[in-house]
């Protein structure tokens, strides 16, 4: 029997990927062998709030614009939120709030999975049920994947709900295996201290992209296989203490990432990218599926002014990893 609570609320971070990502599309795993990605949570959040309606059994939803009043779960546009309550069989009579770090739609961090995760964990809490990171991940892929037929992978589900930086498996039965990246405090802090976040001023729909390269993928095959086998040596480099060669790691996978589709660069974007290489940048990429968002650049942190000086026109997001998965960090009952 659910608690009668007056307000939830959630923390659940965005990601960046390393490399690998692309392999965690069921289009690729369920035919080329498993996927692999590594990724890491960041400190950049998105936060989920619900708070009950005391005077109205009606549903409110804030985010990017406001639903007000809606009387049933099939009124509501956002799809997401409509799946998420009616597989939780959530009623009426609350209200549902998201607030970003960054910008909440377009920018590669995975941040519609993030909320997805985000919002989920809530409503478990909201009925008063126990949830681990694997159940919040798994839901989160059958609403985007299953039920509301959104193309893309898996990683950005697991990511937001495990936390850390782990190396992820997707295999074609669909199971889903994470081994965490060890590294020691000293190391995780210097390795920190080499990436550098820098944003387009981009934002994009991913849906296009992820279809293009959906439709290109037997011609892009061998570009996939060694971004995967790109993943597992990241994951070992970083294990073993090489974390200074994870410029190499990221500067090839997108080499390889830019062939999948005329969607994911352009001239400017490729720019960007051979300037900072000039400024003293050891590798980088675009994060999430291309076309804008984030760049991430890994160099030695002597060379971060001089980069960021010739991009002057990308503003810089300062992060740090994340250890923790979505969490709850508020709740009261009701009086």
């Amino acid at each position: 029997m659910a608690y009668d609570y007056r307000f939830i609320m959630t923390k659940t971070p965005l990601r960046i990927t390393f490399t690998g990502g692309g392999t965690d599309i069921p289009a690729y795993y369920k035919k080329y062998g498993k996927g692999a990605v590594v990724s890491s949570a960041i400190n950049k959040y998105i936060y989920v709030n619900l708070k009950k309606n005391f005077f109205s059994d009606e549903i409110r939803i804030s985010y990017s614009r406001v639903e007000n009043s809606v009387k049933s779960i099939d009124e509501i546009i956002h799809p997401t939120i409509r799946e998420s309550l009616r597989l939780l069989d959530i009623k009426p009579g609350i209200e549902i709030v998201s607030i970003a770090d960054v910008p909440s739609r377009g920018t590669g961090l995975g941040s519609s999975s993030s909320f997805l995760v985000g919002l989920l964990n809530a409503l478990h809490a909201w009925r008063g049920e126990p949830v681990g990171p694997e159940q919040l991940a798994e839901e989160a892929v059958k609403i985007e994947r299953e039920i509301l037929k959104e193309p893309g992978g898996k990683q950005d589900q697991y990511i937001s709900a495990y936390g850390g930086i782990q190396l992820m498996e997707f295999f074609d039965n669909e199971e889903v295996s994470i081994k965490p990246v060890h590294l020691t405090t000293e190391e995780k802090l210097a390795l920190n201290n080499h990436l550098l976040l820098l944003f387009t001023g981009r934002e994009r729909d991913s849906t296009a992209i992820h279809k293009e390269q959906e439709k290109n993928l037997n011609d892009k095959i061998e570009n996939y296989n060694k971004m995967r086998d790109l993943a597992y040596k990241t994951y070992d480099l970083l294990n073993n203490g090489k974390w200074m060669k994870l410029g190499e790691m990221l500067n090839e996978n997108w080499g390889l990432k830019r062939e999948l589709s005329d969607n994911i660069t352009d001239k400017k974007i490729d720019d960007w990218y051979q300037k900072a290489l000039r400024a003293g940048a050891a590798g980088g990429k675009l994060i999430g599926a291309g076309g804008g968002g984030f760049l991430l650049f890994f160099a030695k942190p002597i060379y971060h002014k001089r980069i960021k000086r010739v991009l002057n026109e990308l503003k810089e997001e300062k992060f740090r990893f994340e250890t923790f998965g979505s969490r709850i960090i508020y709740m009261e009952k009701s009086l």
